[in-house]
């Protein structure tokens, strides 16, 4: 049941991304000119295998014009949950030098949990080594229940195609004291594709490894 929700869920984002694709199309002459659609896309899943628990899929769509920001997530606040956001893209910095990125972001989740969420993402660069993060608060009206979730790398670009780093969570999702975890992760690049792989307390009894398939356009 849940693999078929999470294949439900997918094809919905697929449909919502060409949608997109089809918006996008609208800025493109039709001569085959130069000029580019303001919107951009991306569509990533997260295939996660947890170790004595219940594996499942997570899945992220976002669309961007300009500095305005929409975010749709599944099974990614909680297993069975469903997420929005609008936010605004801050960023700043020249060339191969110093880079910096900042999103903040409002919205809510519904299903599995009801809640408010505001949340921020951010990234910084120098030459090959990056860092990211992404952390939002799960504000229940229960205040007990309340979390703060986040998600970090620190990335060094190994090559133009290959991403080499550590990454941390701090999640409520899988169950058990797997609370906050890190490991290290892995990213290659092709064109518009990128694939990765994250191996969460390799060295534990409470692994989980997420893989990331990921388009944009």
């Amino acid at each position: 049941m849940m693999a078929g929700a999470a294949c439900r869920a997918l094809l919905g984002m697929a449909a919502l991304a060409l949608a997109g694709r089809a918006m996008a199309a609208e800025g493109q002459p039709e001569s085959g000119g130069e000029v580019r659609s303001p919107w951009e896309f991306s569509l990533t899943a997260y295939p996660t295998i947890v170790r004595g628990g219940d594996s499942y899929t997570s899945a992220v769509a976002t669309a961007d014009r300009g500095p305005l920001h929409f975010e749709a997530r599944y099974n990614y606040e909680a297993v069975g949950a469903r997420s929005a956001f609008v936010g605004w893209n801050f960023s700043g910095g020249q060339g191969d030098g110093f880079q910096w990125e900042l999103t903040p972001l409002i919205g809510g989740a519904w299903g599995a949990i009801s809640a408010v969420v505001p949340g921020l993402k951010g990234s910084v660069a120098y030459g090959r080594v990056d860092f990211y993060t992404e952390i939002e608060y799960v504000r229940f009206e229960d205040r007990d229940s309340r979390y703060l979730y986040a998600w970090s790398e620190l990335g060094f670009k190994a090559a133009s195609w290959l991403r080499l780093g550590v990454a941390t969570q701090r999640t409520r999702a899988y169950g058990g004291e797997r609370d906050l975890l890190a490991g290290p992760f892995a990213q290659v690049s092709w064109e518009r594709l990128t694939l990765g792989a994250y191996w969460f307390q390799p060295a534990s009894q409470d692994q989980v490894v997420v893989m990331a398939v990921g388009v944009s356009f």
